[in-house]
């Protein structure tokens, strides 16, 4: 096994064990619980799990998808957390050359990840996670190579503007509001890392995808007309997709409408 692959292995391992702790946040934060302690436990019979039982994918397959003392279905949310989070650091790792951008990426994509499932499951974006996220995108733009600090303080004003925008003009015409500022603060949270050409391309994506999705859930009956949609689990779908793809669908556009063809010379 050469160098590289070595590395990448690592990388896969590392990223899989903070899966494991991003799972604990997105259980503790929405439920005000400490994220250090106490120890993982059970949620139905409340027995201690032991450190082999936290052995990330492995504990889970191991145990047959159960708890060990009362036999209660372990979701497979666990799991594929894991296995998402251990994908995004090899992506980080492989598609950056350095390790500033590898190591923001990552901590940008666990922020996603974490905002993104706790949506889907309470309909809230904590502030604890995107207010300091605005700042710390923001400070980090030196380190940054994908964009530059003024884009990306465009992209916080686009990203909180376009949502706020679109909420309070839903709001004046049907007389409630289309989102929740949660849904706001994490666009300009979006925006600080990625800048506005990535706000863009993230506002697109996750509105396509959660349009294709809603539709298709009202048709089979699941959602009426004012059922809400966790757009935060969208928009942390695109950003990621935006993160390491942005390029690749910005030539696939541009090539699908014929613009590519226009712009060269």
């Amino acid at each position: 096994m050469s160098i590289q692959n070595l590395v990448a292995l690592y990388v896969v391992l590392f990223g899989l064990v903070f899966g494991s702790y991003l799972n604990v946040l997105i259980f503790r934060l929405p439920r005000g619980i400490s994220t250090v302690l106490p120890r993982s436990r059970c949620p139905r019979c409340r027995a201690a799990i032991p450190p082999w039982g936290n052995i990330p994918v492995l504990s889970f397959l191991l145990l047959r998808g159960r708890c060990r003392q009362c036999a209660a279905r372990i979701s497979w949310r666990y799991p594929l957390i894991e296995i998402v989070t251990g994908v995004c650091f090899l992506l980080s790792y492989r598609r950056f050359d350095t390790f500033a951008d590898s190591l923001i990426a990552a901590v940008f994509c666990c922020a996603m990840i974490v905002l993104g499932m706790i949506d889907l499951e309470h309909y809230i974006l904590p502030d604890v996670i995107t207010k300091p996220g605005i700042v710390l995108g923001l400070i980090l733009q030196p380190w940054i190579s994908w964009c530059s600090l003024w884009e990306a303080v465009i992209g916080v004003l686009l990203g909180a503007g376009v949502l706020a925008a679109l909420s309070w003009g839903w709001y004046w015409w049907k007389g409630v509001h289309g989102m929740g500022l949660g849904d706001v603060k994490m666009l300009a949270m979006i925006g600080a890392f990625l800048g506005w050409q990535g706000t863009l391309i993230t506002l697109l994506l996750s509105s396509l995808a959660g349009s294709l999705v809603g539709g298709a859930l009202m048709i089979s009956g699941r959602m009426g007309p004012q059922s809400k949609l966790p757009f935060g689990f969208f928009l942390a779908s695109g950003a990621i997709v935006t993160l390491f793809f942005a390029h690749e669908l910005l030539e696939g556009y541009l090539a699908l409408t014929g613009l590519g063809s226009l712009a060269s010379p």
